[in-house]
């Protein structure tokens, strides 16, 4: 399984890259919409794991992106602002999201879950 992390806390997304390849998986990580872009340009993954908010471009908008040109790719949101708003806009219709900070061992098992096509 191979995993892009974006999150605009480029200290908190590295570590949490870095704790998941103690584990075996390889997760790629970007500090913004724009980076993760980039990546996608030259690489594909399995799995995308979006902070909802982030200057520019955020996860909402990121996702609708990404699956323009991989629109077989999954997602998962991980936010540290459950705001109405956010449920506004279609998060919380999502099975696929948890809030920061996030435990490694949750994440781990929701993106299994994600791979795996369960809800």
């Amino acid at each position: 399984m191979k995993i892009l992390l974006v999150d605009d806390e480029a200290d908190y997304v590295s570590t949490l890259a870095e704790r998941l390849s103690f584990r075996g998986i390889e997760a790629k990580w970007a500090s913004g919409g724009q980076d993760a872009l980039k990546y996608l340009e030259t690489d594909s993954y399995d799995l995308a794991v979006l902070d909802v908010k982030m200057p520019k471009i955020g996860g909402l908008e990121l996702k609708k992106e990404i699956e323009k040109k991989y629109p077989d790719m999954k997602f998962i949101y991980l936010t540290g602002h459950g705001s109405e708003d956010d449920y506004q806009k279609g998060v919380a219709d999502s099975v696929h999201y948890l809030i920061k900070p996030v435990n490694i061992d949750d994440l781990i098992k929701m993106m299994n879950k994600v791979m795996e096509g369960k809800d």
